[in-house]
């Protein structure tokens, strides 16, 4: 990645034609030749160019040409730093608290959804695919759980397919948990006879056990 700060003006033609009066710039182009404009205040860019594109450097300024033959003319009155950096690979944004996350702390830590709880199994296999997790109760119910970052209405409908393709499992019970659950899905869930559990991720992980137990 190349950092560029100089004083520059910028004209833009392409689809439309846009000029922007000589100031103070970063002008930043990355490895894959985007290039983009920056000023010192807000945080959306003022001119970019999707790579591919070419960029002819000349003392007084860079022509940039993009695939579809657009162009960035910055004419540049002065540089005040030109400073190259190779940041490496980017492995890509690594999220927290996915559904398939949140599954695996519950299914280590069943009792935060019912006092008492114990695992039978996660990913529980049925023709319309499989229930995150079969709990038996302690009063020895099986408890069918789906789980969700946020529950909607269509988690509802989900989990009550899921309860007719269990028939024939014994006394069963079915609860939807997740960490936000919307006030219309909890009053369709409670009308179906479904139960809700709100959880927080940050004090399930902080709590997680290294292994699983199945029953």
């Amino acid at each position: 990645m190349r950092l560029v700060v100089a004083d520059c003006s910028i004209d833009y033609a392409g689809r439309l034609t846009a000029h922007l009066p000589m100031a103070r710039r970063l002008i930043i182009v990355k490895a894959d030749g985007t290039v983009v404009v920056h000023a010192d205040q807000g945080h959306k860019a003022l001119n970019w160019m999707s790579p591919p594109c070419a960029i002819a450097e000349r003392p007084d300024g860079w022509t940039v040409t993009g695939a579809k033959g657009e162009t960035l003319d910055i004419a540049i009155a002065e540089i005040h730093a030109d400073i190259a950096y190779h940041l490496g690979r980017e492995p890509g944004l690594l999220k927290t608290g996915s559904e398939a996350e949140l599954q695996m702390l519950l299914a280590q830590q069943p009792e935060v959804i019912e006092a008492g709880a114990r695992l039978i199994q996660r990913e529980y296999p049925t023709d319309l695919g499989p229930v995150d997790l079969l709990l038996r109760s302690a009063a020895d119910e099986t408890l069918v759980v789906e789980v969700k970052r946020v529950a909607e209405l269509a988690a509802v409908e989900q989990l009550s397919r899921y309860l007719e393709r269990l028939d024939g499992l014994g006394s069963m019970r079915g609860i939807l948990v997740a960490q936000t659950i919307k006030p219309q899905t909890r009053v369709l869930a409670e009308a179906r006879g479904i139960g809700c559990v709100e959880v927080d991720f940050e004090m399930l992980a902080g709590r997680a056990v290294p292994d699983l137990t199945l029953f």
